[in-house]
C-alpha cells in the first residue's frame, strides 16, 4: 500500500515479525508489532482491525487476518493475493504482493521484467508492447495487454515500469499516475524539462511513487566514491571530468537511438554520466556546451551530434567537464573527481576504481559488485562487442553481467520501496523528482547554450 508517496507496511512488517523478545531488556516482538501496526493505522487514517496473537512462541506465525479491509484501503491491490502459510522454520507476517506491469519490453524492459520476477513479494502481471509484448509475456508467464489504457487500469497492477523508447516515456508515466499506480521510469526521464516536470508533478498529485532509472547511482564504485568524498578523504571537491566516447561505424539499420527527436542524441540518451556527476557534486548552476556533428553525417548515420563538450559550473569554485560522442578513435569511459587532498577515478573501460591520495598512495576498488564482473566488462570494452563507446542492445539480447548486476540492484531497491523499506538519503533525489529534474534541466540548458552560443543558467530552463 502507498501512503504519502511511500510504500508502507510490507517488508517493515515482515522484519518486525522476525524481531521477537529474544533480545533481553527489549519489548516483546508482539508489542513492537502492535505498535508498528498502530502507526500504519495512523498513517492511513483508518483502523484496519489488525488481529495478532498476544503471545509469540518460537515458531509462531503472524497473519494479517482481514484481507478484505486491507484491500479496501489499498484499492488497487487484490485481497486474494495475500500470501498464506509460513516458510519452513521462519516467522512470517503475510502481506499483499506487489503487482508490476511493464510498458516497453525491448532490451531493457524485458530484462527489468526478468529481474523483478525473481524478487520476493513481486509479481509481473502484464506487459504492453505492440512489437515485443507477446514473446516477453510468454516468457514471463503474464498477460499481454493490448493498450496502455488497459494495462494501467488493471486492479492487480500496483506499479508500472516504463521502458519505452525515450520519446515515448511521458504518456505511460502520466497514464500510470492518473490510475494511481507507482512508477519506475527509465532514463532519460524526458527529452525536455517541461515534460519531465509534468511527469514528476502528476505523480506527486496522485500520491504515487516516481523513481528515476538513473542506474549509475547503483554502481558499487560510484556509491563508494560518494561516501569517501563525504568523509573528506579527498578534501574539498574542485573539479570532475567525465568522458564517454569512441568511434562508431554505420549500423545495419539506423536505430531510433541515433535519431535526435526520438533519443535526444548522445546528451540525453547517455545522460548517465551527467547524472552521476550531479549525484556526487549536486546540481549544476550554469552550463556551456560546444560541439556538433563532425564526422558522421550522411544517410548511413542518424542526425545526432557526434562530439559534445559540456562545461558545468556548480558555484564555490567547483567545475566539471563532460564529453560525449562517437567521433573519437581513442575510446574513453570514466568519471574523474579531483579534490584538494586527492582524486578518485572510476574507469569503465579498463574497469576499476582508484583513489589517489596527496601522499602518493593509491587504493583500488571494484566499480561493480566484484572483480569478476569488472573483468568481464573490461573484456567487452576491448572486444568486437563494442562499437566505439556503445554496446548496442537489441530486443531478445540479454544484457552483459555488469549491466544485469546494476539493474538487479536497481530493481531490488524499487521492490524494497514498494514494501516499505526506508529510503537512504543518497537515493532520496531519485524518489522525489529532484534527480530527474536536475539531469533534464542541465541537458536542456546545454542544448540551449549550443544553439544560442552562450552560457546558460540552469534556472533559466526551469522557469
Amino acid at each position: 500500500m502507498v501512503v504519502d508517496g511511500r510504500g508502507v507496511a510490507g517488508r517493515d512488517l515482515r522484519r518486525a515479525g522476525d524481531r521477537t523478545a529474544d533480545d533481553e531488556g527489549e519489548r516483546t516482538g508482539v508489542e513492537r508489532l502492535h505498535g508498528l501496526l498502530r502507526r500504519v493505522d495512523m498513517a492511513l487514517g483508518d483502523d484496519l482491525g489488525w488481529a495478532l496473537p498476544r503471545e509469540l512462541g518460537n515458531k509462531a506465525e503472524v497473519h494479517i487476518v482481514d484481507a478484505r479491509r486491507l484491500g479496501r484501503v489499498a484499492a488497487h491491490r487484490r485481497a486474494d493475493k495475500v500470501r498464506t502459510g509460513p516458510r519452513a522454520g521462519q516467522r512470517v507476517l503475510n502481506v499483499v504482493a506487489v503487482g508490476h506491469a511493464i510498458v516497453g519490453t525491448g532490451y531493457f524492459g524485458a530484462e527489468l521484467g526478468r529481474i523483478m520476477k525473481t524478487k520476493e513479494g513481486a509479481k509481473i502481471v502484464a506487459v504492453y508492447d505492440p512489437e515485443n509484448g507477446a514473446a516477453i509475456a510468454a516468457e514471463l508467464g503474464c498477460d499481454n495487454e493490448s493498450s496502455l489504457e488497459s494495462i494501467c487500469a488493471r486492479p492487480d497492477v500496483d506499479a508500472v515500469i516504463v521502458a519505452t523508447p525515450n520519446y515515448l516515456h511521458k504518456e505511460p508515466v502520466l497514464e500510470a499516475a492518473r490510475n494511481h499506480k507507482n512508477v519506475f521510469c527509465e532514463k532519460p526521464i524526458a527529452l525536455s524539462y517541461a515534460d519531465c516536470d509534468e511527469m514528476v508533478n502528476t505523480c506527486k498529485e496522485n500520491n504515487v511513487v516516481f523513481m528515476a532509472g538513473h542506474v549509475m547511482n547503483f554502481f558499487h564504485g560510484v556509491r563508494l566514491a560518494k561516501k569517501f568524498i563525504q568523509e573528506g578523504r579527498i578534501g574539498k571537491v574542485l573539479y570532475a571530468h567525465s568522458a564517454r566516447n569512441g568511434w562508431e561505424e554505420p549500423q545495419p539499420s539506423i536505430s531510433w537511438k541515433k535519431i535526435r527527436s526520438k533519443s535526444g542524441g548522445h546528451l540525453y540518451h547517455h545522460i548517465h554520466e551527467l547524472d552521476c556527476i550531479q549525484f556526487i557534486m549536486g546540481p549544476a548552476t550554469r552550463v556551456t556546451m560546444t560541439g556538433g556533428n563532425v564526422a558522421h553525417s550522411g544517410p548511413e548515420f542518424g542526425d545526432e551530434d557526434d562530439m559534445l563538450f559540456l562545461n558545468l559550473e556548480f558555484g564555490n569554485n567547483t567545475y566539471a567537464i563532460v564529453e560525449y560522442g562517437s567521433a573519437f578513435h581513442w575510446p574513453e569511459h570514466y568519471v574523474l573527481i579531483q579534490g584538494t587532498k586527492g582524486a578518485i577515478r572510476i574507469d569503465m573501460c579498463n574497469v576499476g576504481m582508484t583513489v589517489k591520495l596527496a601522499d602518493g598512495t593509491e587504493e583500488h576498488y571494484c566499480v561493480h559488485a566484484n572483480k569478476e564482473i569488472d573483468d568481464d566488462r573490461t573484456r567487452i570494452y576491448h572486444s568486437t562487442e563494442m562499437d566505439g563507446a556503445i554496446q548496442y542492445g537489441h530486443p531478445g539480447k540479454k544484457p552483459p553481467m555488469w549491466l544485469n548486476s546494476i539493474m538487479n540492484a536497481e530493481m531490488e531497491f524499487f521492490n524494497g520501496v514498494m514494501h516499505g523499506d526506508p529510503i537512504p538519503d543518497e537515493f532520496k533525489p531519485l524518489m522525489t523528482g529532484e534527480a530527474a529534474r536536475a539531469a533534464i534541466a542541465t541537458a536542456d540548458a546545454a542544448t540551449l547554450s549550443l544553439r544560442e552560443n552562450r552560457k546558460v543558467s540552469v534556472e533559466e530552463v526551469m522557469k
